[in-house]
């Protein structure tokens, strides 16, 4: 009989919806000291993070002059589902949105698509003041739009969304349905006002690219970014199941007993659980399908595949220097404390050993943060395999201080 895992205290009400999905910027921490920027410092924080309630992580730094360090780490409770490997596929969650950005960038600099064309020219009816909303204001999430399935400031979540995203209901959501979902509720402010998350933005576009080309999204991507960055382990996920056996790895939440406080926090509907098999206070939802993201989230991915995306597109394979100059132009993220700005489709972050370009993700049972320089020539993905169990205090602290370490070591701090 394994020992069930203990789960770390819980903070006080008020955090962001960013905190509850893990879908928006990573938050203010303090950077981790000079003893910190260096392996065995970086695989002790793993560690701690593994200790902290992590099921598992992995970590992959290449800083351009060495063969790439990775660390793979799990709790012993996970080891009978799956062992992590360095090389497993991960759900990416929101880093599909640099993909799908970059593609649309593209359009751009072939004057197929403008960033000033309003979406009303594309999605006639489907989006809330889409005659003043811009293809720009999708992509930097300045459209005011509302998030697909809830607006925690205004008190709202829609229900039929949350139990598709927790497993609960098993339904292909089409994205035609969830933007329709999105137009039952008020938007958040006039377009372009400023600058607020909405995973709805991502949807639109998606719909965009492929009026414009009439191709699909997954294979726009698989044509121009994966299939010449040779990233075979990459794709469009359209239901739960792994395209390559056992390549995928396992992702958890914690049960609906210790989920419980945590929707209090958030004052989510109090019956919301997650589904799947239950095992050591976690439910596995590896099976719980990433379809309702698509164009917003549904990326499956490796580290090294990621990380070789990332190199590719801000060393300038991917983009002409104009369209690579506007993903770069950025406006404030207000909840991250200063440390995070929002391009198109692209974050720049920065903490005491510099600033680094990427996105994070998150989405039931996965977190990622990838990152790489402003030259491309270093990376660094960390992957933690929960999401909602990562915003537990002691582990969302464990966390920051390990991806800060590892931005660190990847700079040579």
């Amino acid at each position: 009989m394994t020992t069930p895992r203990r789960f770390p205290r819980l903070f006080k009400a008020g955090t962001a919806l960013a905190a509850l999905l893990g879908l928006l910027s990573i938050g203010a921490y303090a950077a981790p000291d000079a003893a910190a920027a260096s392996g065995s410092a970086l695989a002790r924080l793993v560690d701690a993070d593994i200790a902290a309630g992590a099921p598992g992580v992995v970590v992959r730094i290449d800083d351009g002059r060495h063969r790439p360090v990775t660390i793979a780490r799990q709790a012993a409770w996970t080891r009978a589902d799956h062992r992590l490997a360095a090389g497993d596929q991960f759900r990416m969650g929101s880093n599909t949105k640099t993909m799908v950005a970059t593609v649309a960038l593209q359009l751009v600099a072939e004057g197929r698509l403008r960033l000033s064309d309003p979406v009303e020219r594309y999605l006639p009816g489907l989006v809330a003041n889409g005659r003043a909303i811009t293809v720009r204001m999708l992509l930097n999430h300045t459209s005011g739009l509302p998030d697909l399935f809830a607006e925690l400031d205004k008190g709202w979540f829609d229900l039929e969304v949350l139990h598709a995203i927790t497993g609960q209901v098993q339904r292909d959501w089409t994205p035609q349905q969830l933007l329709a979902r999105a137009a039952t509720h008020p938007v958040n402010f006039p377009p372009g006002d400023h600058y607020s998350y909405s995973n709805t933005n991502y949807v639109a576009l998606g719909l965009i690219l492929e009026r414009v080309t009439g191709d699909s999204v997954a294979h726009l991507l698989q044509r121009r970014i994966l299939r010449p960055l040779g990233l075979h382990d990459t794709y469009l996920a359209t239901d739960g199941r792994s395209r390559d056996g056992d390549r995928l790895a396992h992702g958890y939440e914690p049960d609906a007993a210790h989920l419980a406080p945590l929707l209090e926090v958030f004052g989510a509907p109090a019956d919301t659980a997650f589904a799947g098999p239950v095992h050591d206070e976690h439910v596995d939802v590896t099976a719980i399908s990433p379809a309702w993201a698509w164009a917003a989230g549904a990326m499956v991915s490796t580290p090294r595949d990621w990380d070789r995306f990332l190199s590719a597109l801000l060393s300038g394979r991917l983009l002409p220097p104009a369209q690579l100059a506007e993903m770069r132009t950025t406006v404030e993220d207000p909840t991250s404390g200063g440390t995070t700005r929002y391009g198109l489709g692209l974050m720049r972050y920065t903490n005491a050993c510099g600033t680094v370009w990427g996105h994070t993700g998150g989405i039931p049972g996965f977190g990622s943060q990838n990152y790489t320089d402003a030259t491309g020539r270093r990376t660094v993905t960390v992957v933690t395999t929960t999401q909602f169990g990562a915003k537990f205090p002691d582990l969302m602290a464990a966390d920051q201080r390990m991806v800060d370490a590892a931005v660190c070591v990847m700079l040579g701090r």
